[in-house]
């Protein structure tokens, strides 16, 4: 173990995660579409929301739990999975640590039992290794097999950072301005199978594709 992985986990947990929470809670952000999902977390009903890996720093924010909310993240055993989960953590989420794959049968049998248990999911379906804006059938599997409401999100950021990475991870600069656009929730019916739920997973993957264009269209 080298000092960084020594001493960032630690960082995170004694200070850093005020310090991440600060930087989010600065943005002006504007919603679209938002009355629908915000019903849902009003009256504590489960959903499985999803937003790109590149944005997850502002979907983690914007999805926290709330007051009386159990609300799961699911994390890979990966070091930067580590990280993360240290800031999660502080922000009262309850942890899955899952496989490296979310569509694996790990990680789904372990999204199943929590929100069959009661809680809702936020999901980076694109995630952990990508493809880049390219939707996993995790998310879409865990709602059909659940039962609960899909709801899709695009998030934009006026001013921001990227760093080198395969999703081009996102960080707002303090104070800027943030959009997110959310979909109506969306139950998957049972009898979906086959290449049927394929072609519903491609056009989930354009319909968030385009709510990110709409976010940025609100900055």
């Amino acid at each position: 173990m080298n000092v960084k992985e020594k001493i960032l986990p630690a960082f995170l947990r004694r200070i850093g995660w005020r310090i991440v929470l600060g930087w989010c809670a600065s943005l002006r952000i504007t919603f679209f579409n938002s009355e629908k999902f915000n019903d849902l977390r009003k009256k504590n009903e489960r959903f499985v929301v999803a937003f790109w890996h590149g944005s997850m720093l502002l979907g983690w924010f914007l999805h926290k739990p709330r007051k009386n909310e159990r609300i799961s993240a699911l994390v890979s055993q990966s070091k930067d999975g580590v990280y993360l989960s240290t800031v999660l953590e502080k922000w009262n989420y309850t942890l899955i640590r899952g496989s490296s794959h979310i569509g694996g049968k790990e990680a789904m049998q372990l999204m199943t039992e929590t929100v069959t248990e009661g809680m809702s999911i936020a999901i980076t379906p694109d995630g952990p290794t990508g493809p880049m804006h390219r939707m996993k059938m995790g998310a879409v599997r865990l709602a059909q097999k659940t039962h609960v409401p899909l709801v899709l999100c695009g998030i934009a950021m006026k001013r921001k950072k990227h760093i080198r990475s395969w999703d081009k991870f996102e960080i707002p600069m303090p104070f800027s301005k943030a959009a997110v656009a959310y979909s109506d929730p969306i139950f998957i019916s049972e009898e979906l199978q086959g290449e049927p739920l394929n072609v519903v997973l491609a056009e989930f993957e354009n319909q968030m594709n385009a709510l990110t264009r709409t976010a940025e269209s609100l900055l």
